[in-house]
């Protein structure tokens, strides 16, 4: 059921619309080097070699995972050979370019700059990570979304009507339900959606012949057993494991429990490691939430050792309650910003010394250097508070932490507006 021509192509209209640029680089006559950039089943190898034989160029296939540098060389000679004998170009095409590595993408790097041939490289991951700059630079890149439920209805219709290529002469049927569970199963993937109504089909017409009752009807209890388990689009290391973390992060920024819950149950049922899971939410307690509510920092590593305990299934509840608790936090990130301040500070300043008085002296020879000299012992005095420097003088003014009003941080705001007012007339006492 491959489409054999841009028309058959269904989805992707943002590449292939009236005026979309795939449309009018072919109406054009010009071909430059792509990247196509999508999840599996989008139609990454169709289109090269639709795009391929709009143009009078040769077609490589070539696969990153079971071919190498030798075979690129054979493909570079048999280029040169057809352009300098015959005028053609060379499409290659290369399914799966991430899974070269950077010397192997190299190596055929000056013979798309020379043009030579026009690549065509097909991903699953982001390009931005998987492909080396120079290449990329000198490639178009495409990114082909998941087809939507309406796409694949039209591509299994197709399938059921097709008397030579699929279905069509086997008086099959399938119900509003049948083609809304098939197209939910495939989750965006038109091979997965072909290949589950191909053994469903199979299914039934193996069960019909064997019962000899005519009616052929594929039921959603056949999509079922056909499909057998649902698996999440997913990449422990790729570009879906960062979207989904991304998002699980802004939704518990945002203080959105649903939307939280939501994209950790996804990442758990895609089979992410749950203790990444909550590295990151120990990571978040500080982070975004910090001193408006020290428990935050407490939950999230009770949760780790809940998980280590009970692991999976019974673990993915203390998680989501780490999860829920995050999300329904007052939040701060005067920590994180206080972190960046000190950070730009003292990548200025240097190693500065420390105040003497703040030295310990354990020695003799370091009491006589006047180490821990003049110190105050703030439990001696008032309140506990002292008033004494605790930077060094050339950056004695500067201000690092600046706490919110939210949360126990309110309080803690409160408390050392408080004490900056004590210290502040007893130095003007002394001064008197």
């Amino acid at each position: 059921m491959r489409p054999q021509s841009l028309d058959e192509i269904v989805g992707q209209e943002n590449l292939l619309g009236e005026g979309k640029l795939l449309k009018s680089m072919l109406e054009s006559g010009s071909l430059p080097s792509l990247i196509l950039w999508g999840p599996p089943g989008t139609g990454k190898t169709t289109l090269a070699r639709i795009l391929a034989r709009s143009t009078s160029a040769d077609f490589v296939y070539f696969s990153a995972v079971l071919s190498g540098v030798k075979e690129v060389r054979q493909i570079v000679t048999k280029a040169e050979v057809l352009r300098d004998k015959e005028q053609r170009g060379t499409i290659f095409f290369i399914d799966e370019i991430h899974r070269f590595n950077k010397s192997q993408q190299d190596a055929f790097l000056p013979h798309v700059e020379s043009g030579l041939f026009t690549l065509i490289g097909a991903t699953t991951e982001n390009p931005s990570f998987q492909v080396i700059a120079p290449l990329l630079s000198r490639c178009r890149v495409l990114v082909l979304n998941p087809l939507g439920k309406k796409d694949l209805r039209t591509i299994l219709q197709r399938a059921l009507n097709d008397s030579e290529l699929g279905f069509g002469g086997h008086e099959l049927t399938i119900t509003d339900e049948g083609f809304e569970l098939l197209a939910a199963l495939a989750d965006g993937d038109a091979r997965k959606a072909l290949t589950t109504f191909e053994i469903a089909a199979t299914m039934v017409l193996h069960r019909k012949k064997s019962t000899k009752d005519k009616q052929r009807v594929i039921a959603p209890d056949d999509i079922g057993e056909a499909a057998q388990q649902t698996t999440l689009r997913y990449d422990k290391n790729g570009d879906e494991h960062y979207n989904l973390i991304s998002a699980l992060h802004k939704c518990l920024r945002d203080s959105d429990p649903d939307g939280s819950l939501y994209w950790l149950y996804r990442m758990l049922e895609a089979g992410e490691d749950p203790l990444y899971i909550c590295r990151r939410l120990i990571r978040f307690a500080s982070e975004d939430v910090g001193i408006s509510d020290p428990q935050a920092l407490v939950h999230t590593i009770s949760c780790r050792d809940a998980y280590h305990t009970l692991g999976l299934p019974e673990g993915k509840l203390a998680l989501a309650q780490a999860v829920t608790y995050l999300a329904t936090a007052p939040k701060s990130n005067s920590l994180y910003t206080a972190e960046y301040m000190l950070q730009k500070c003292i990548r200025k300043t240097g190693t500065l010394p420390v105040p003497l008085h703040l030295r310990n002296a354990p020695t003799r020879l370091m009491k006589e250097l006047n180490y821990g000299k003049g110190y105050q012992y703030a439990h001696d005095s008032d309140g506990a508070l002292v008033s004494q420097d605790h930077l060094p003088p050339e950056i004695q003014e500067n201000l690092f932490y600046f706490p919110t009003t939210r949360g126990y941080e309110a309080l803690v705001k409160d408390r050392l507006e408080k004490w900056r007012i004590i210290l502040k007339q007893r130095q003007n006492n002394d001064k008197k």
